[in-house]
């Protein structure tokens, strides 16, 4: 949450949330602490880009941005994240899964414990 500019003209809560309570996600990038997080050093990894994590709450910050609290379960960190920092794994667009053709299948088993279908 270190790159929030308070000049940002988007004012995200005007418009219903893009994620939902449980929905599986996944980083688009790496999240460092940025003091907010307790028990960890500033600037240690939180996140690491490609993670799958899941919403567990969804919150306001300046009264204008959401606010997701992700559990990582594979590491063990809640953490909050913006919306420009996630993409989700559960609601992607059909032309995007058209694109993505046979290896669609494997993302509905990413994160969910199960290695059905994971390519390596």
């Amino acid at each position: 949450m270190g790159d929030i500019n308070r000049d940002d003209d988007t004012v995200e809560i005007a418009f219903p949330p893009r994620f939902s309570f449980g929905e599986r996600v996944i980083a688009r990038s790496a999240i460092r602490n940025d003091g907010t997080y307790t028990g960890k050093d500033i600037g240690e990894v939180l996140v690491s880009k490609g993670d799958v994590g899941y919403v567990t709450s969804i919150n306001t910050f300046l009264q204008q941005f959401y606010i997701y609290a992700v559990d990582f379960v594979e590491t063990g960190h809640r953490v909050g994240m913006r919306a420009k920092e996630l993409c989700t794994l559960d609601h992607l667009p059909d032309d995007v899964l058209e694109r993505l053709g046979e290896r669609a299948a494997a993302l509905r088993t990413i994160g969910t414990g199960s290695d059905e279908g994971t390519a390596r």
